[in-house]
């Protein structure tokens, strides 16, 4: 699959992963800290491609790209270990079996 298909993929199973309500709130213990987190990732992409516009050496733009990835996975962790600790403790004592499929799919997604 190229990487715009499967980019493609990867938006159409987030929409799908949205379309459906929860019965449960949303806010988290963590939300600024990984608000920040974001913001910050989003700054060191940007200098990454002012890295590229450059033409700077690859190993450099490779380096910079896994300290980004390092810092999405990061993002991911916490938001994952949010998700667990208060979405799903909710789904599991309501018997919330979407929230649970829900879960299982943004996984799969974040393993491809």
């Amino acid at each position: 699959m190229t990487g715009q298909a499967s980019e493609h993929s990867h938006e159409h199973e987030y929409n799908n992963l949205h379309e459906h309500s929860h019965t449960h709130d949303h806010s988290h213990t963590h939300t600024k800290a990984v608000l920040n987190r974001i913001a910050r990732t989003s700054g060191h992409l940007a200098s990454v491609r002012s890295m590229i516009e450059e033409g700077r050496d690859c190993s450099e733009v490779l380096i910079q790209l896994a300290a980004v990835r390092g810092a999405i996975n990061k993002v991911c962790e916490i938001i994952m270990k949010d998700h667990l600790e208060h979405c799903i403790v909710d789904a599991v004592e309501t018997g919330d079996k979407e929230s649970l499929d829900n879960l299982s799919r943004a996984v799969e997604l974040l393993l491809k």
